[in-house]
């Protein structure tokens, strides 16, 4: 279950971080107030999660999602450039997040 809250905490993580882009400086309101409950939803799973789950892995596993996601949201939806570099970056961070629990530091 940790691992399951783990995940849907990372994208609220890219749920905030989008939030925070279309909210312009906090000068729209919606955007602004979905960017803070993601916010603390987001931080309060990581915190539940890092009870079952140890700090390396978890905090890994939930930028890796958040940024990931976060980064092929912008690409695809807000118009941010897209380059073979970048798509390598990301299987480079996916990769990373995965050889992290793969060595065992989880347990």
């Amino acid at each position: 279950m940790a691992w399951l809250v783990l995940i849907a905490s990372g994208f609220l993580e890219a749920g905030w971080a989008i939030s925070l882009k279309l909210s312009d400086g906090f000068s729209r309101l919606i955007p602004s107030l979905t960017f803070a409950v993601m916010t603390i939803l987001s931080l309060a799973g990581l915190a539940w999660a890092m009870k079952q789950i140890d700090v390396g892995p978890a905090y890994a596993v939930w930028t890796g999602i958040g940024a990931s996601l976060t980064a092929v949201i912008g690409m695809v939806f807000l118009h941010d450039g897209v380059s073979v570099l970048k798509i390598v970056s990301l299987v480079l961070i996916v990769a990373g997040v995965i050889g992290l629990n793969l060595s065992g530091a989880g347990h």
